[in-house]
């Protein structure tokens, strides 16, 4: 006798329950993003610049690696992350022709309130559960973002 079909309902409902939560996380975060005057690709965007400030600032390209996304979605987001302040372009001191993205002193400070803004949504989201089922639910996120990865769409 076959559990395959128990097994495929089970699944399912938990991908619907992963996609539901990806939906409500997304929802979350956007609402308390928006005093910043910021978006959620914005504000990733903003974080990857930040960790690459010790070394050389990122080039589009390199961002648009990290992101996954096509070098003109990075453009955008640049675009409108320049025009707030947030961060400049400037040239490779070593190579003229490569742009680089730093950020400024305004970043620096929206990057903090960011951060403030990412865990008043964080315990938004995580409000219903307990001290024990939030490290249970992080030793599971940690399983499922460190398993090896299958065949990519």
């Amino acid at each position: 006798m076959s559990t395959a079909p128990e097994t495929d309902s089970t699944d399912g409902v938990l991908a619907e329950q992963l996609l539901r939560l990806t939906r409500r996380l997304h929802r979350i975060q956007k609402r308390h993003l928006e005093p910043l005057g910021i978006t959620p690709a914005q504000s990733r965007l903003l974080r990857l610049v930040s960790y690459a400030e010790g070394d050389r600032p990122p080039r589009m390209a390199d961002l648009a690696a990290r992101l996954e996304v096509v070098p003109r979605a990075v453009t955008t987001l640049v675009d409108g992350l320049e025009a707030a302040g947030c961060v400049r372009r400037a040239p490779d001191p070593a190579n003229r022709r490569v742009i680089r993205i730093e950020l400024t002193d305004t970043g620096r400070e929206t990057l903090r309130r960011l951060r403030s803004a990412r865990t008043d949504a964080a315990e938004e989201i995580l409000a219903p559960l307990t001290a024990e089922q939030r490290d249970q639910l992080g030793g599971l996120l940690d399983a499922l973002t460190d398993a090896p990865r299958g065949r990519d769409c």
